[in-house]
């Protein structure tokens, strides 16, 4: 299958294949079906962040004890996993500056 260039924002979980559509963070290089499967994660990560917002309304929950939580940060990683693997490499080198890939979920690297 044919690569294209995608411009992706983590932040919107938005991928344009026109660069000056909207804002973006990172560049990617993927086929039609590599962009599905990161659309896929950008779900799962958004309603995992629903999930946390219901539990922020819970006190006395430390972060790391919470599965809402622990899902966000799961699905934020694979996120940036999938663009890493699909970036140009100013977005790898960019990714990799922000040591994500390397974090536990404690936060700390592995």
């Amino acid at each position: 299958m044919e690569r294209n260039k995608y411009y992706v924002s983590v932040q919107s979980r938005s991928i344009m294949s026109n660069q000056g559509d909207a804002a973006y963070e990172l560049e990617i290089e993927a086929t039609d079906e590599e962009i599905k499967q990161l659309q896929e994660l950008f779900e799962v990560e958004e309603d995992f962040e629903i999930d946390t917002f219901w539990r922020a309304h819970a006190a006395g929950i430390p972060y790391h004890y919470d599965q809402a939580n622990v899902g966000y940060d799961m699905a934020l990683q694979e996120i940036y996993r999938k663009i890493h693997a699909l970036g140009t490499k100013e977005t790898k080198d960019q990714i990799e500056k922000m040591q994500i890939l390397n974090q536990s979920l404690t936060g700390e690297r592995d």
